[in-house]
């Protein structure tokens, strides 16, 4: 199934110039907002998930953040940022991979970043994959930021089914690990001029934070 989505996304981004991509934003700018509010330390250890060709890696290292990786299931996305970042690219950590599927360190990330990942997902199966991998290597008293699609967001997305959510049916998702702690709802205007509505939720990790 990974090497399905692999290919499916592979043929959309060498399909298309980044900005004329329907997600495209030149920065995730409620994303940033909400990591912001956090007050993490710099060193803390961020995994955005789908970070494709997102700017947010670059806004991290600039806001000071040294340990940051980016998991993309398009290795043709990944080389594309890894391009644009230049010289800095070596002080990233990227990962190609299905989220669902990959090895990750347990209880070793302060932030784990999704914007539009998990909306894909869905199969009951593959959202409790997710979870469990979320749960696995978040550390207690970690954060997650997660946005989807909101509940009268598109019904597709690049040719593919996506899930709706509202803030508290997304927090719902990942209840047995995580409480919520806060949400949003940003209406994104896409490069053709369309609006997409988006919920966001901010998770804390249960259990007490024993790093730094």
């Amino acid at each position: 199934m990974s090497a399905v989505r692999s290919s499916h996304w592979d043929a959309v981004y060498s399909g298309k110039d980044e900005a004329k991509t329907s997600w495209f934003r030149p920065h995730l700018d409620e994303s940033l907002r909400l990591i912001d509010a956090l007050d993490l330390p710099r060193q803390a250890p961020v995994l955005d998930v789908g970070g494709g060709r997102s700017t947010l890696a670059e806004d991290l290292l600039a806001r000071g953040f040294s340990d940051i990786g980016v998991m993309d299931l398009s290795a043709v996305a990944l080389d594309e940022t890894k391009q644009r970042l230049g010289e800095h690219a070596g002080r990233v950590h990227w990962m190609t991979g299905d989220v669902t599927e990959v090895a990750l360190p347990a209880a070793h990330y302060a932030l784990w970043h999704d914007r539009a990942v998990f909306h894909f997902l869905v199969d009951a199966e593959d959202r409790a994959r997710y979870a469990a991998a979320m749960a696995h290597a978040v550390r207690p008293g970690g954060h997650a930021v997660i946005g989807t699609f909101a509940a009268d967001g598109p019904k597709r997305c690049s040719g593919l089914p996506v899930a709706r959510y509202d803030a508290s049916s997304l927090a719902a998702m990942f209840a047995s690990e995580f409480e919520p702690v806060a949400h949003s709802r940003d209406v994104h205007r896409t490069p053709s001029g369309n609006e997409q509505a988006f919920t966001y939720v901010v998770l804390r990790r249960r259990g007490d934070a024993g790093h730094a």
